[in-house]
């Protein structure tokens, strides 16, 4: 997923990514906790991927702020 992608969603679009990457993100950490985790990598990514939903979410905050 890159920034370009999530730019041409809509802002509810991108809230339902963000709850669907948080709970990723939350099984992820269950299973690192219990140590059947595989790919450990995933972890970062949904990390970043949430960031970077949250980064267009504010830019599109911003720019309806700014009209």
């Amino acid at each position: 997923m890159n920034a370009h992608e999530l730019r041409d969603k809509t802002p509810d679009q991108l809230r339902e990514e963000l709850a669907s990457l948080k709970k990723e993100a939350f099984n992820l950490r269950f299973q690192a906790a219990s140590g059947t985790l595989e790919n450990t990598a995933r972890v970062r990514a949904v990390r970043r991927d949430a960031a970077r939903v949250k980064t267009v979410l504010n830019e599109k905050a911003a720019a309806a702020a700014n009209e």
